[in-house]
């Protein structure tokens, strides 16, 4: 299935200058592409922002290239989208992606809590993080699956992800685009 894969989005920053007046200081794509959490074609990440503090520090630049992984600081948050090309329909090309999505680094990020995609898991993505996350479909659809239900979300629907056991499921025909803003969170002890 060939999947034409969406244009990168713009990214708008503004401050302050040496006058006291705000400004417009960037206008571009955003600077930290990755290959999207299944390591497939089609699949794609952008991240768009990083605070490392709650609450940020407003004249903070972009902390983007000092984070190694997907997942905020623990006291920060990380902005960043996700395209998500369609699941393959044939069960052969499905054990094939994620036979490849294993040798490249593909899947839910290493520091995710990862529930293994067999006995007990209802999708192969499967994962927990230690965040709350605001999930905004920006085009397309998607399932989001948690452990006993699933739901469609459709653009303009958003998602709040409380550190839960959950994966994303593209069963449509095109790539679907999902904006995440991901804040470190506390699970209670």
């Amino acid at each position: 299935m060939s999947v034409t894969p969406l244009p990168v989005l713009r990214r708008i920053v503004t401050g302050v200058n040496a006058s006291g007046k705000s400004v417009i200081i960037e206008d571009g794509a955003p600077p930290v592409a990755r290959k999207g959490p299944s390591g497939r074609p089609g699949s794609a990440s952008r991240r768009v922002w990083v605070s490392f503090d709650s609450p940020a520090k407003i004249d903070d630049p972009d902390r983007t290239p000092e984070l190694p992984g997907l997942m905020p600081p623990a006291a920060g948050n990380v902005m960043t989208y996700v395209d998500f090309p369609p699941e393959p329909k044939d069960p052969a090309e499905l054990v094939r992606m994620l036979e490849a999505a294993k040798q490249g680094g593909g899947g839910p990020p290493p520091e995710a809590g990862l529930k293994k995609g067999g006995a007990g898991a209802r999708h192969h993505g499967m994962h927990t993080t230690d965040t709350v996350d605001y999930a905004i479909v920006l085009s397309g659809e998607i399932y989001a699956v948690v452990d006993e239900g699933e739901t469609l979300m459709k653009a303009g629907d958003i998602l709040i992800q409380r550190g839960t056991s959950h994966s994303w499921d593209n069963r449509s025909d095109e790539v679907c685009r999902v904006l995440f803003v991901m804040m470190g969170g506390v699970r209670k002890v």
